[in-house]
């Protein structure tokens, strides 16, 4: 069964969109099955991945709203043959009015993406940047949750909140979510800011940070303007290499955890 895994920070500008587009894409250049679900209303993690927005009939808006089949609105990229997308466009921003009434309103998303667990390897959501229902709806779904975090002098700014937010999903609607790691976005070496940044969030947080840090890097903000993530703009820089290396250590954690009840079990047999 594939891993449901969203990418949130209700803060903007953090990396949230760029670390979706290139941590599916990279897993899905790993040759792992990967589907890239576009939750945000912007709709750049679509654009980002090469498809026109204006062009998007169904949506996530139209599984969680009408209740069409997620399967039906999956879009097969040609930019890498291991990687889906589910696209978003602007009607997104209504699914939470619309949602308000309805039964089981935080559900929504999880009633459509669970279903598709079993065709993918991995599942990641690029959630809203707000902690609103759209965005709850992510969380109820996925088995765990990325928190990007920007170098930058109000780093754990909301973070708390966020933090909090989990929480509560955990203890109401989703007691297995687990935080996948906080990943460190935006670092530059030669600002001593950053390296304060990174040794804060890393004191504050410890094994819940990735090892990989995310650097500033022109090729990673050029590649959504040819609709590409970065691996297919320019692979061997230093922001495609990142993501690489991000990707594979959150395959190793994954096997790492499959693997740890069958060890328990043969211990029991010996």
């Amino acid at each position: 069964m594939g891993k449901i895994i969203a990418v949130a920070n209700q803060k903007g500008g953090v990396g949230k969109t760029t670390s979706s587009i290139n941590l599916a894409a990279s897993l899905a250049a790993l040759e792992y099955r990967t589907l890239l679900v576009d939750a945000d209303p912007q709709a750049n993690a679509t654009s980002g991945v090469g498809f026109d927005p204006k062009d998007i009939q169904n949506s996530i808006y139209e599984c969680m709203v009408d209740g069409i089949n997620a399967q039906d609105i999956i879009l097969q990229t040609t930019l890498l043959p291991h990687l889906d997308l589910m696209p978003s466009h602007i009607d997104l921003v209504g699914a939470e009015v619309e949602m308000i009434n309805l039964p089981n309103r935080e559900e929504k998303m999880k009633d459509a993406l669970r279903p598709l667990a079993d065709q993918y390897d991995f599942i990641i959501i690029d959630c809203s940047p707000s902690l609103g229902l759209i965005t709850v709806n992510a969380l109820t779904a996925a088995h765990s949750v990325i928190i990007p975090v920007q170098c930058e002098y109000f780093a754990l700014e909301g973070l708390g909140k966020l933090l909090n937010t989990v929480k509560i999903i955990q203890s109401r609607l989703n007691e297995d979510l687990e935080i996948e790691g906080i990943l460190l976005t935006m670092y530059d070496v030669r600002l001593r800011l950053s390296n304060q940044v990174v040794e804060e969030v890393k004191l504050h947080f410890q094994q819940l940070v990735f090892d990989t840090i995310i650097p500033r890097n022109v090729k990673l903000s050029e590649s959504p303007s040819f609709g590409i993530p970065v691996i297919l703009h320019d692979a061997e820089s230093k922001g495609s290499l990142s993501y690489l290396n991000l990707a594979r250590e959150i395959v190793e954690k994954n096997i790492e955890a499959a693997d740890e009840p069958e060890e328990a079990t043969e211990d029991t047999a010996a």
